[in-house]
């Protein structure tokens, strides 16, 4: 189970505590919003996309859309996001839970500029019904994301 991936891998920092689990589901933002009774847009989505034969996995603000302009002109191509069938195969984590840590080799993590403006965000723990409270240096800190981007709009 990916959240059992997720456990071993905070338990490095000692944070395995700190992941939230919930009766019901956070499988989408709006989900994980109820869960945590927090504001949609504080929900750290993780998307994934595939360019080549890598994943790349964007976390957003809740509230950000992929600008699919400002994605082509920093990757270099469409933005294609991968299907259901895909993502648990190529980025490590079923839809629903998928997240920016523990993730498979091959995954380029970014961390979108639409998150900076809070304090903390709650990204998914790789299921369906986790998450983490982290700080954006925090978040920073335990993805091992490889640059902040600009590629969303609509927040």
């Amino acid at each position: 189970m990916s959240i059992e991936k997720v456990r071993e891998y905070f338990s490095q920092y000692d944070m395995k505590d700190k992941i939230l689990e919930f009766n019901i589901s956070s499988a989408t933002v709006e989900l994980a919003a109820k869960a945590l009774n927090c504001d949609m847009k504080r929900i750290a989505k993780s998307i994934s996309f595939k360019a080549g034969d890598k994943g790349i996995l964007i976390v957003t603000a809740g509230d950000a859309k992929i600008d699919n302009a400002k994605y082509k002109s920093k990757f270099s191509v469409k933005a294609k996001m991968l299907s259901k069938d895909e993502v648990e195969e190529i980025i490590g984590h079923a839809v629903g839970g998928v997240c920016p840590f523990a993730v498979n080799d091959n995954v380029h993590v970014y961390l979108d500029e639409s998150l900076k403006r809070f304090e903390t965000v709650f990204p998914a723990c790789g299921s369906s019904n986790s998450a983490i409270e982290l700080t954006i240096s925090q978040l920073e800190q335990y993805t091992n994301f490889e640059e902040w981007v600009d590629v969303c709009k609509g927040w």
